[in-house]
Order: structure tokens, then C-alpha cells, then sequence
């Protein structure tokens, strides 16, 4: 093995630990804030693409964790940057954790990835830009995903909390 090969693997490592110490900071930050609002959940954590990810997960019917997530995941993405500063506060760098809960993050996810396909295939038969509604960039990163793996570019366009993707002819 290679000095360069023991060095990258130790910066991989490296990396896995920092994330998976953000996840845990994350996670007890959660777990006060569930007491604190007197709401069961469960914490799951996990690292993906380079990101660490904590979940709320409910073993009941979910509804309480309903009132984490708010309307159009608004309060989500709240607690996610409450949460990616009680990280900062921790370990002094920046994080890029992610948050869901109650699996909405998934969904809305599963549910964008199908409109960047759509729009997409729409750009394909008619070689006419489309332009999407407003996303927040956690949308906007999805939908560009999407319309990259099928082939086309996107580019977003405007100024927050007004930017929205626009999905190019090839």
C-alpha cells in the first residue's frame, strides 16, 4: 500500500467519525428537544453522501411528529438548521447534517425525483426549456439529481425564497 492510499483511507475515516460524532450530537440535541415537547420518537442516524442523517422515526400513529415537520416542512427545516447549530456549537465547524421526520424528508424526495423526471421527459419530446415552481435548495438538489441522471441539465434561476429550476433541452 501506497503513503498516498494510507493517507486517503485515514481522510475517509476521518471523515466517518466526524460525521458519525455530528449524528450523535445531533441526535442528543433531538432527544431533549422530544422531551422537552413531550413527544415518542425514535432516532435513527446513518451517514449518506457525505452528509451525516438523523431521523425521527414513530412507532405509534405518527401524528405527533406531524407538528415537528409543519406545513410544507417548514418547522422541519427549522429544526434541521436548529440542529446543524447545535452541531456548530459542539465541534466549532460548519455541518451538513440532514433531518427527517417521520419519513416526510423521504417522500418528498421519492415525489421530486418523479417531477425532475417528468419534466425531463417533457423537455425530451418538446426541446423546450421547462421552468418549476419555488423550491427550497434540499428540493431544488433533488430535482436537479433527477434531471441529471436522465440525461439533461437544469440550472436554478432567481433569488430566495423565489429560486426554482429550470430544466434544459440537451
Amino acid at each position: 500500500m501506497t503513503e498516498g492510499t494510507t493517507s486517503a483511507a485515514a481522510e475517509g475515516a476521518d471523515t466517518l467519525t466526524r460525521l458519525e460524532q455530528e449524528g450523535e450530537i445531533a441526535a442528543d440535541y433531538l432527544e431533549g428537544l422530544l422531551d422537552i415537547a413531550d413527544l415518542d420518537g425514535d432516532i435513527d442516524m446513518d451517514v449518506e453522501a457525505d452528509r451525516a442523517a438523523v431521523s425521527i422515526i414513530s412507532d405509534a400513529s405518527g401524528r405527533d411528529l406531524q407538528k415537528l415537520v409543519g406545513r410544507d416542512g417548514e418547522v422541519l427545516e427549522a429544526l434541521q438548521e436548529l440542529t446543524r447549530l447545535a452541531v456548530h456549537r459542539e465541534t466549532g465547524d460548519r455541518s451538513r447534517l440532514m433531518l427527517d421526520i417521520a419519513g416526510y424528508r423521504a417522500k418528498k424526495r421519492a415525489e421530486l425525483s418523479e417531477l425532475g423526471a417528468k419534466a425531463a421527459a417533457d423537455v425530451k419530446n418538446t426541446g423546450e426549456s421547462v421552468k418549476l415552481q419555488p423550491m427550497t435548495p434540499f428540493e431544488r438538489k433533488v430535482v436537479h439529481d433527477a434531471v441529471k441522471a436522465a440525461g439533461l441539465r437544469s440550472e436554478s434561476e432567481g433569488e430566495e425564497p423565489q429560486r426554482f429550476v429550470v430544466v434544459l433541452p440537451a
